[in-house]
């Protein structure tokens, strides 16, 4: 029981590192969409990018051995999941578009690699 709410805190702070991180660099970056006006595929791109490096970054960081690539996937899920709700609260509603689930593969998967390379860095079997 108390490997699953350690698994847990591992992904929830991860997610909720990874969020709080895309929310800042998404507002870094509406600064430049504001200045520069790029187009809306790079926008989508440089989103996604954020979310994918959050996702792999704070797994990383966060997620310790013993199914580390669920427990990664998982975070990175619940980041990009945490960052919809909290863009909806901030005022920009609900923006799913067809994507959406691809959206969430690429969270899963950058999670995933993040918290095998955070175990193998650290040396944990």
């Amino acid at each position: 029981m108390e490997k699953r709410w350690k698994a847990a805190k591992e992904i929830l702070l991860a997610g909720t590192a990874g969020a709080i991180f895309y929310l800042f660099a998404a507002a870094v970056f509406a600064v430049i969409v504001r200045a520069y006006a790029p187009p809306q595929t790079v926008v989508t791109a440089v989103n996604w990018t954020f979310k994918a490096l959050a996702s792999l970054a704070f797994s990383l960081l966060f997620v310790r051995k013993g199914r580390a690539i669920w427990k990664g996937a998982a975070a990175g899920v619940f980041s990009c999941l945490l960052s919809l709700l909290l863009f909806a609260a901030i005022g920009g509603g609900f923006r799913i578009t067809a994507l959406f689930p691809l959206e969430l593969v690429l969270a899963a998967l950058f999670g995933g690699i993040g918290a095998i390379l955070g175990v193998k860095l650290r040396k944990e079997e």
